[in-house]
């Protein structure tokens, strides 16, 4: 199967002499572009399936809009499907829960780099302060205005 650079993924099917092609294109969302985006997508999806028409006129090719979260319970869109969250999991993993399956380890992952990340932040904010409060304030620990703002907006 050629590529075609304004495609993100094909998936390719034989039953007999025929081919089933799904051609998608992944968004993040269903709110992902303005009508003149989802035009652009439709005109993608059309060029792609007469490129792909050349090499075998036996194609059965269907063009799917895949949206990695959200919901759109009308995923028929004439020219093509739009699938959404839990519809666009499925279809590309061939597992309902598929969408649950990978969400629960990655949380697991999350929560552990979010932990670190807090701690690095942390150090962060106090290196700041520190420096802040060595620079602009006074012994006092009020903020020396007149030093920031020449600071700030000083020649």
């Amino acid at each position: 199967m050629q590529k075609i650079k304004f495609i993100d993924k094909f998936f390719v099917y034989r039953f007999a002499e025929f081919y089933f092609v799904n051609i998608v294109s992944i968004k993040s969302g269903p709110n992902w572009g303005n009508s003149s985006q989802v035009e652009k997508m439709v005109n993608n999806f059309n060029t792609a399936k007469k490129t792909l028409r050349t090499s075998n006129s036996k194609l059965q090719i269907e063009c799917i809009n895949g949206c990695c979260y959200g919901k759109d319970n009308n995923p028929d869109k004439g020219s093509y499907q739009k699938l959404c969250g839990r519809r666009f999991w499925e279809f590309i993993g061939g597992n309902e829960n598929i969408y649950t399956d990978i969400i629960e380890p990655l949380g697991h992952k999350a929560k552990e780099r979010n932990e670190n990340y807090i701690e690095k932040y942390n150090g962060m904010i106090n290196i700041f302060n520190k420096e802040f409060i060595e620079t602009f304030c006074k012994n006092d620990g009020t903020i020396d205005w007149k030093k920031l703002v020449e600071y700030n907006s000083g020649k």
